[in-house]
């Protein structure tokens, strides 16, 4: 997969997002979760990846089908304020 710089830095924006799904990166880029994880192995260094992994794992709100129903939203609401 070709991606732009633009693309590759939203997709690993979203990927250290924590209210951003694996199932929203798979929507908009088609990338499921081990070529994501493969994406980020590839683009970060060894300490960060590390970091983004340990993180990521086991975060119920990475996964849509673990999320709380109250979670309806890709961000926190803060997150995007103008100031």
């Amino acid at each position: 997969m070709d991606l732009s710089e633009q693309d590759l830095s939203r997709i690993i924006e979203m990927a250290w997002e924590d209210r951003t799904p694996f199932e929203a990166i798979n929507y908009q880029y088609g990338l499921g979760e081990p070529q994501l994880i493969s994406l980020m192995r590839r683009s970060l260094k060894p300490g960060s990846f590390k970091i983004w992994r340990k993180r990521v794992s086991g975060r119920k709100t990475k996964h849509q089908k673990l999320r709380p129903t109250d979670v309806i939203r890709g961000y926190c609401p803060t997150q995007y304020k103008q100031r």
